[in-house]
């Protein structure tokens, strides 16, 4: 896939609705549209980076920019304030979906790690 044809590619330019929660000029965080919890966000660059893999040195800044928003956001979602999750899928076989890399900032209801 091109990042022509991306869909989070796409998300970021507004070429295709998302429910955006956060947006600065280097990342964007939005609803996912098949969450598996009660507060499902995904945050992504708005460069198109395909995987964990491709991150490289003159990504950091964007990387770090993706890290440093996530409490800013979660502070914002009421759901959040007692603890979430960041989970990042690498490859097919590890899960990941859509190839562009990207945050799931998850919570909102208790975790099956908790005891």
């Amino acid at each position: 896939m091109t990042k022509e044809e991306c869909i989070f590619c796409k998300i970021a330019k507004k070429e295709v609705d998302a429910t955006i929660i956060f947006e600065n000029e280097s990342i964007v965080a939005f609803k996912d549209i098949n969450p598996i919890a009660k507060v499902h966000i995904l945050i992504i660059p708005k460069i198109h980076i395909t995987s964990m893999n491709e991150v490289q040195e003159i990504h950091g800044n964007i990387m770090k920019e993706m890290l440093l928003n996530v409490p800013i956001i979660a502070r914002e979602i009421s759901e959040l304030n007692e603890g979430y999750r960041l989970i990042v899928n690498t490859g097919k076989r590890g899960g990941q979906e859509v190839m562009h890399v990207h945050l799931h900032l998850i919570g909102g209801q208790r975790s099956i790690f908790q005891s």
